[in-house]
């Protein structure tokens, strides 16, 4: 296939990076467009701003040759295919904040041409396709826009590994959008398959909601076992014994990070707020944190002065990401309690966060955050929670 000029906008995030380098390593032309000044210093420089396995061997194959950052909003002229990964957020109201993609688009609308694909990468609302169509068909008087909305499915840290072999959702508001689209993405991904837009819109909800949900059925069973005193691994590990219709069942865990909660509810604010199982996976992963903190404080009889170490800040483990983090609502539980909090994280900066062997010295008690590879050997000898099962019970 003919190799394309391409812009992603906003691509020195946890979007932009991946799709920039697999469609760099497909021999096409990428520039990653952003507003962070240190995020593109950084790719140019052949450096990654976060953690993300397997993209770095591929950055320093193709940074200076066929991939480039910059912060130069009129590179997007150059371009003959422009993506966007500005993706739709929830306000504080937990509805969608539509219009805050609507500004991106207008802000690039003077640099946009007829004859450019346009796409739409990360998760929007429902019928938002629709509302960035009319607004390019409006700007562009002599010709219909070439839109597609390609949704990204990727797990943070992971993504470009992904990329490669998950199929590829796409959909169009036209059908030289929609074979443009489909052209390019078959460069990298092993299948392409077609939907119409608000098909697509809602596949990315549904599939991120059903996330959100598998953990909460968890997180809820685990609340419920373990408040009886009892212990929930040696149940969960009974019932999934030699039993295949129990092998899918996930582990409890801080279902966290900036999709899996925003996305349940767009889906529910969709629905006009009849997604009933999607709030109550909100209520029952939201409230984990204080079920985790109010069985270290029965442990310890008091959590008043006592010095008690999270382990893990970030939102999963191996990771540096901390956007969203259950760890920092247990961190503010805990200082509602008067204890004295200790955090730490292997993969954050040292100005964040205690040292590791300095908290497990002090600390009264351990609340485990995340379960990065460092600690699963751990044995701290103070009484400690670990949802995640890496650790051998220590109750008395």
């Amino acid at each position: 296939m003919k190799k394309k000029r391409i812009v992603v906008v906003g691509g020195c995030g946890h979007v932009g990076i991946p799709l920039g380098l697999a469609l760099a390593s497909a021999q096409h032309q990428v520039r990653l467009l952003d507003t962070n000044p240190d995020a593109v210093n950084s790719i140019n420089q052949g450096r990654l701003p976060f953690l993300e396995e397997g993209a770095l061997e591929i950055l320093q194959k193709v940074i200076g040759q066929n991939l480039s950052a910059s912060t130069d909003i009129s590179t997007v002229c150059e371009a003959e295919v422009v993506f966007f990964v500005t993706g739709t957020p929830v306000d504080e109201h937990l509805n969608p904040r539509v219009q805050d993609i609507i500004k991106v688009i207008q802000e690039y609308l003077p640099y946009l041409r007829k004859e450019m694909l346009i796409v739409l990468r990360s998760t929007v609302y429902p019928g938002v396709v629709d509302l960035v169509d009319h607004l390019l068909n409006s700007h562009f008087c002599d010709g219909p826009a070439k839109l597609a909305f390609c949704p990204e499915r990727i797990v943070q840290g992971k993504g470009v590994e992904e990329i490669f072999k998950l199929p590829q959702l796409v959909s169009a508001t036209s059908l030289a959008a929609e074979e443009e689209a489909c052209e390019l993405f078959t460069s990298v991904a092993p299948k392409i398959i077609r939907l119409m837009p608000k098909e697509a819109e809602l596949a990315k909800l549904m599939t991120n909601a059903w996330r959100y949900l598998e953990f909460a059925i968890a997180n809820q069973f685990y609340m419920i076992t373990e408040s009886q005193g009892l212990d929930f691994y040696k149940i969960y590990h009974a019932l999934r014994d030699g039993y295949p219709r129990a092998q899918h069942f996930v582990t409890p865990g801080l279902a966290a990070g900036p999709c899996l909660f925003k996305d349940t509810m767009q889906l529910s604010a969709f629905h006009k707020n009849n997604f009933f199982l999607g709030q109550s996976a909100m209520l029952v992963n939201e409230g984990l944190p204080v079920f985790l903190v109010d069985q270290i404080e029965n442990r310890l009889g008091t959590l008043r002065g006592k010095k008690i170490a999270i382990l893990g800040m970030t939102f999963k483990a191996n990771n540096d990401d901390r956007r969203e983090s259950l760890g920092f609502k247990i961190k503010k539980l805990l200082v509602i309690k008067m204890a004295t909090v200790l955090p730490s994280d292997v993969y954050l900066s040292a100005q964040e966060v205690f040292p590791l062997n300095e908290v497990l010295e002090l600390a009264d008690g351990i609340i485990l955050g995340v379960p990065h590879r460092e600690y699963l050997d751990l044995r701290p000898k103070q009484p400690y929670i670990d949802c995640w099962g890496v650790w051998p019970r220590n109750y008395e």
